[in-house]
């Protein structure tokens, strides 16, 4: 991986804790998907990129109060990815970065065994000098969207861009936006959900804002009605799905899923964390349509960054899949006897 030089003075905070575990939360890792993973981490330390106070570091070494860890740079490593020709959606691209409009379904890097088809795979096939920016297995990789969320994500294309990306998605300085179809009726129009995620207690694949275990980190998202939809199956309404526009002002993992879901309104089509809500929740027969979508309606639809050169304030916006558009539009003329949602009606034209 390629790390930019980085210096930091351990403060009360701090002290007493082991090296690598405090570049590993330092940096953000583990639920940051921009930080160095923990392996990167170690790869650090021992090849001597590390040191305290001047001197080589040890992984194990207890920091004291005061103490200057500076984390130096290694060369980029080569990867055994394989770039491969598939479909790109690029919003936007010039010498140092690019944003691209990431399909449903596609994999952001690959992880668990998975080599090929992922949106890395496609983007070395795109921009070859990519190999070596950023860990090994996610080169140019500043930040993630789960495999079946869509829309805008942004890509560094050298080693200056990685590290200011980067720094802008640690410092919460990148606005992101996000449209969601999720089942129920919210009591207000607009709210904010302050509650820290963390790794579900007993269940370690999915993460929780309620029963999470020991370690937690802090979680933001604010939220907005768009439109409301009633549901009608067998001649009657049968309930309601909402769609919201949301802020996440952090970036935890799943974190819009697992907010929605533990305030009792879970995405619609998310197997992980809505199945059991949509079950209990639906009176009579929704219509299979909504209650049998492929994929959690979820879509990243605007990016606001800094230029990583220039500093120029930039905004991209990702159009909705065909899949959200076309169930936004049936939603829309299923209203019965009710005047068509005019933003929606001009948004899906």
């Amino acid at each position: 991986m390629t790390v930019a030089p980085h210096e930091v003075v351990i403060d009360a905070r701090a002290a007493g804790m082991r090296l690598d575990l405090f570049l590993a939360r330092h940096l953000g890792s583990g639920l940051n998907s921009a930080a160095p993973s923990r392996a990167e981490i170690q790869r650090l330390i021992v090849a001597g990129e590390v040191t305290v106070n001047g001197r080589r570091g040890k992984s194990s070494a207890r920091l004291r109060l005061h103490d200057e860890v500076r984390m130096q740079s290694l060369p980029p490593r080569e990867t055994s990815l394989r770039p491969e020709a598939l479909p790109l959606e690029i919003l936007f691209e010039d010498n140092d970065f690019l944003v691209v409009n990431k399909a449903s379904g596609m994999t952001v890097h690959p992880a668990g065994g998975k080599n090929s088809g992922t949106l890395v795979n496609a983007l070395l096939h795109h921009c070859p000098s990519l190999e070596g920016i950023g860990g090994e297995r996610r080169p140019g990789i500043v930040h993630r969207l789960d495999k079946d969320t869509s829309g805008a994500l942004v890509v560094a294309k050298n080693s200056l861009a990685m590290q200011r990306l980067a720094a802008q998605f640690k410092e919460r300085s990148v606005t992101k936006e996000y449209l969601a179809l999720v089942w129920g009726k919210m009591n207000s129009n607009e709210g904010v959900v302050d509650r820290p995620i963390g790794r579900h207690r007993s269940d370690r694949k999915r993460m929780s804002s309620v029963r999470f275990s020991s370690r937690s980190r802090d979680a933001v998202t604010e939220w907005r009605v768009e439109d409301v939809f009633p549901l009608i199956g067998d001649g009657q309404q049968t309930g309601w799905v909402s769609l919201l526009r949301l802020k996440p002002r952090t970036g935890r993992t799943h974190q819009i899923r697992v907010h929605l879901a533990d305030m009792g309104y879970p995405l619609v089509g998310d197997r992980v964390y809505g199945h059991k809500r949509k079950t209990a929740s639906q009176k009579g027969s929704s219509p299979a349509y909504v209650t049998d979508f492929p994929r959690q309606v979820l879509h990243a639809e605007k990016l606001g960054i800094h230029h990583p050169r220039s500093g120029a304030a930039m905004e991209f916006c990702a159009p909705l899949p065909d899949d959200i558009r076309g169930l936004l539009r049936w939603l829309n003329e299923q209203r019965p006897g009710l005047e068509k949602s005019r933003e929606i009606r001009e948004g899906l034209t």
